[in-house]
């Protein structure tokens, strides 16, 4: 079926087909109203008119399709990846024309095998994609908790202060270069976000600095659980505040479940809490200070988290890290500096050794740490790294034989169970999941709109 319809002198023709309207507009001059000339829709009944959809029909499909509507919807749980559906509403057939239409759509339809070895293929995919995120991710936990136990063994048996060893491998870091290099990119960023990017490096770097310094002041365990606590519970609010992206009910339990468990790690030991030797001042300032650099060293990585899931479609991980790593040449000797921290080589070949192991350590947790910012939660990102704190437990036993607590231990035990759960929820397939999908394909299929 055809109309045309004479606007003036535009001229436009449709095409109308029983699931497909095409209009094909001839260019002319620009219309301007003329006395005497009124303009003709065709109304119901008129030849021309076709059931098609009209503009309030349009205007509800807007209102339906719009960000606000879908804000909103994302609001609602459980969530469905189109959003509400009812599957009531079927297109109707009208006219001797729709048997091939209707032929197709049952074919379609009833090619269910095609349809599931295509939803086949693509959960394959996904699936794939997030099972290598979630291993990098672990991977940089686990290289996080040998980072702890390098960096005591280099301060214990090397004398090698954790500000300088920050300096060493800020230092090795800088051959990262390479690669945005080799990639095109522009090594201080894209044109509009660089300074979005520099703010990145400094948060990232001095929350390394306040990291590495609290070590000379606390335990590296009570400093790595409290650095990880913070980070995890400032992430999740920035993240909302900031990006507006929020957890779901399930992750907010597990993230809570993990922090709990940080929390018990960090509780005092019976010595420490009934001793009734007075307390020097010195020391308790000292211990005081050391908490305050690592939940400000929580803070600051939050923030660079943050600011990295901003900016995951812009900035590569390489430059990335080299952002981080002539940051940390610049921030990490004036952080020795500041506290006085003395300067001292690594003298023997086993010294050389364990900083170059220190470096690779921290370069694989970056790497699959900020690699998976790119997909997931910065929240998720820092409570999958709590588990360097039973990896570094265990080390610790390892290397230096010391019976942890029952707190400790029932505290670590809980983040190990936290991570395992959240890794299986976002791993294993929901139950009935296929067969979801498979039915809004169907209706995708059936859809007037093609």
């Amino acid at each position: 079926m055809e109309s045309t319809h004479l606007l003036s002198s535009s001229k436009k023709r449709v095409k109308i087909h029983p699931h497909t309207v095409t209009a094909k507009y001839t260019k002319h001059t620009p219309y301007s109203p003329q006395p005497g000339v009124h303009t003709h829709f065709p109304q119901p009944g008129d030849e021309g008119y076709d059931d098609a959809p009209s503009f309030e029909d349009f205007g509800s499909f807007l209102e339906e399709t719009s960000d606000k509507k879908q804000l909103t919807e994302g609001r609602k749980w459980p969530l469905t990846l189109f959003g509400s559906k009812d599957t009531d509403k079927k297109p109707q057939a009208a006219g001797a024309g729709d048997g091939g239409s209707e032929g197709g759509a049952k074919a379609a339809k009833g090619s269910g095998k095609g349809v599931g070895e295509q939803l086949a293929s693509f959960g394959e995919a996904s699936v794939s994609a997030s099972r290598l995120t979630w291993v990098g991710l672990l991977g940089a936990a686990l290289a996080h908790g040998c980072l702890i136990v390098l960096t005591r063994l280099a301060s214990e048996r090397f004398g090698l202060g954790p500000l300088f060893l920050l300096l060493v491998r800020s230092v090795v870091q800088l051959l990262s270069v390479a690669v945005p290099l080799h990639k095109g990119e522009n090594l201080f960023g894209p044109r509009g976000h660089r300074l979005r990017l520099l703010c990145y490096g400094v948060a990232y770097t001095l929350s390394l600095c306040c990291a590495y310094a609290s070590l000379t002041f606390v335990s590296p365990g009570n400093a790595t659980a409290t650095w990880r606590l913070a980070t995890t519970a400032l992430s999740a609010t920035l993240a909302f505040l900031l990006l507006e992206e929020r957890l779901g009910l399930a992750d907010g339990i597990t993230l809570a479940a993990g922090l709990c468990g940080l929390g018990l790690v960090l509780l005092p030991t019976a010595d420490e809490g009934h001793s009734d030797s007075p307390t020097d001042p010195v020391v308790f300032w000292r211990c005081a200070f050391g908490w305050s650099l690592s939940a400000l060293a929580g803070l600051w990585m939050a923030l660079a988290l943050v600011g990295y899931r901003s900016l995951k479609e812009r900035v590569g991980v390489g430059t990335a890290l080299f952002t981080v790593s002539w940051m940390g040449c610049l921030l990490a000797p004036a952080s020795l500096a500041l506290l006085q921290e003395g300067w001292s080589w690594p003298s023997s070949a086993p010294a050389w050794g364990l900083v170059l192991a220190l470096v690779a350590c921290s370069v694989a947790a970056f790497l699959g740490m900020t690699h998976a910012l790119t997909r997931l939660h910065p929240a998720l990102v820092s409570a999958s790294q709590s588990l360097e704190v039973p990896v570094s437990m265990l080390l610790h036993l390892a290397v230096l034989p010391l019976a942890p607590t029952a707190p400790e231990v029932v505290g670590n035990v809980m983040v190990v169970l936290s991570i395992g759960w959240l890794v299986a929820t976002k791993l294993l397939p929901a139950r009935g999941g296929g067969r979801r999908q498979r039915e809004e394909y169907e209706e995708i299929l059936d859809s007037p709109i093609k």
